[in-house]
């Protein structure tokens, strides 16, 4: 199977018609073994539905074979993110959870803690729970890629609380983010992390948005 850090080497979030291209090719590459296109044909659909074309991504998803695990939990991944992108987020929340408990069952960590994290924007009323969850998680990983989700699950929960108006404990987990960041984020996390501070001070002033990190954990 693929580690995290070769799809993150083909991913930019900025420019998903790029990353299609990437994908497109990376998948028709026969010096990845079978499983290995399956993973890279997953990543193909969620470059395609991040342009907004759900119905083809969502035909591609249908196309894989999905009998290895660690294939059929990016593929769960991935039909949630195309269901809740395209405005299905209730649809997305079990596809979500079955991600999770497979992930988790087969010790694929940073994928458990991506559905994890997937929940909380798909169940945005029990967002802060899901976060908690993801973050209890990720805390008890050693993979440095994976311990990352820190930074992000950080700052998503920072802005959670923020928009229910606990300003004070938002900005608690943004100053976590930022000190995570520093010991383990991308330079792109602490200055992310940075900004939101600045953006939740004072606490009546309201963020832009640019300033929430992907979930990507990049």
């Amino acid at each position: 199977m693929l580690e995290q850090t070769t799809l993150d080497q083909l991913w930019n979030f900025d420019d998903p018609a790029g990353s299609e291209a990437r994908f497109r090719a990376a998948a028709a590459d026969d010096s990845y073994d079978a499983d290995e296109r399956a993973e890279l044909t997953a990543q193909l659909g969620r470059a395609i539905g991040l342009q907004g074309r759900y119905e083809e991504a969502d035909a591609l998803l249908d196309s894989i074979d999905a009998d290895e695990p660690t294939v059929a939990v990016r593929v769960l991944l991935e039909r949630g993110r195309v269901l809740n992108s395209s405005g299905h987020g209730a649809m997305a929340v079990p596809l979500f959870e079955q991600a999770a408990e497979l992930a988790d069952h087969l010790g694929e960590e940073f994928l458990a803690v991506d559905a994890l994290h997937m929940l909380a924007i798909a169940d945005s009323a029990h967002a802060e729970t899901w976060t908690r969850s993801a973050l209890e998680y990720a805390s008890t990983v050693h993979d440095e890629r994976t311990k990352r989700w820190v930074v992000s699950l950080h700052n998503n929960l920072g802005w959670t609380l923020h928009d229910a108006g606990r300003c004070t404990e938002a900005m608690v987990e943004f100053q976590l983010a930022e000190q995570w960041a520093d010991r383990i984020g991308t330079p792109r996390q602490q200055e992310l992390a940075r900004e939101a501070i600045k953006a939740c001070w004072p606490p009546a002033r309201m963020e832009p948005p640019e300033f929430r990190m992907k979930g990507n954990s990049s």
